[in-house]
């Protein structure tokens, strides 16, 4: 289990809330609840059939974030619920879960409800799996480890079991929080979180950096799908240039992120080649995980010309 001081970084202030959403997590998990996150769009769908109104079971309420009426949650879990102030009144007698808690692997991680239109929203979802999935294939242990814009600090969290020390860095209060329940309710040992933009707060160098960053053009300006830039890649150039410089001689960079193609060109990657072949990088790796998502955003002005976004990952050593 954690040892106490194992994850770094909290508030005082915070505390209860979180200590209530550690608490809830555990009676979810006591409880064998288990849901998969989907996209938003195919959890708008499944949430607008007649049947699913309203919430029947665990996975209605803190899966699909459907309201609920007393009686469907123990008192056990209810309890916990408000006392993390996650508490949502529908005004119809019914209530909503403000969180969401999703499983991957072994584990159980808390993040924002459906639908994430908040600009500090923390989501998790598709890319989550997907960017872990990444990391798995990534072979070694390590020493230290960074996620940059950790989010719910899944990442850096599925590989931690292979690490002496996980600094999970974010921009957003609300990811900070998320990550540090979700240290405290996997097990995590060594976990340090850090309000930082990319690396600009964080000490020292590491022998694995990953993200998995906001990679879209958001015309709402939400933290955790704007990536900046014309096409919202500008974040995912930044890291790669920044992360190369903090890499251990013979350490590893991983970026999961999506990339514009206009008339047959990955602008992603023609950017991302001009900073690989002047930074200190070997074994340089570019591939194409899915060749077409968030179709949907074709649509937007920021995508007009755009003819498909890619999702990629790059992996790199520090020379």
């Amino acid at each position: 289990m954690l040892r106490g001081g194992d994850v770094d970084g909290g508030h005082e202030a915070g505390g209860a809330r979180e200590a209530a959403l550690v608490a809830l997590g555990s009676a979810l998990r006591a409880e064998g609840y288990a849901f998969t996150t989907v996209t938003p769009e195919t959890h708008r769908r499944v949430n607008a059939r007649s049947e699913a109104r309203e919430a029947r079971s665990l996975r209605d309420v803190f899966g699909w974030s459907r309201p609920f009426a007393p009686g469907v949650l123990s008192s056990r879990v209810e309890s916990a619920l408000e006392q993390a102030g996650a508490l949502e009144d529908c005004g119809d007698g019914k209530r909503r879960s403000q969180v969401r808690f999703s499983t991957l692997g072994s584990g159980l991680y808390v993040h924002s409800a459906w639908p994430t239109s908040q600009k500090d929203a923390v989501f998790f979802g598709p890319d989550t799996y997907r960017f872990c999935s990444l990391l798995q294939r990534t072979p070694g242990t390590f020493r230290r480890v960074v996620d940059l814009g950790c989010g719910s600090g899944a990442g850096a969290l599925s590989v931690a079991g292979r690490s002496t020390e996980v600094v999970l860095a974010d921009l957003n209060p609300e990811a900070l929080v998320f990550s540090r329940v979700n240290a405290r309710l996997n097990g995590a040992h060594g976990v340090q979180v850090v309000r930082s933009d990319l690396l600009q707060e964080v000490a020292g160098s590491f022998d694995l950096i990953m993200a998995n960053p906001p990679y879209l053009a958001d015309t709402d300006g939400r933290t955790y799908r704007d990536g900046g830039g014309t096409h919202g890649t500008e974040l995912s150039v930044r890291i790669v240039r920044e992360g190369a410089e903090r890499l251990m001689p013979g350490g590893t960079l991983v970026l999961y992120t999506g990339a514009p193609v206009v008339e047959g060109e990955d602008l992603l990657r023609t950017a991302l080649e001009r900073v690989w072949r002047s930074a200190p990088l070997t074994d340089v790796s570019y591939e194409e995980l899915d060749p077409d998502v968030f179709g949907e955003e074709l649509e937007k002005e920021p995508y007009a010309g755009v003819e498909r976004i890619a999702l990629v990952a790059l992996t790199a050593r520090r020379v």
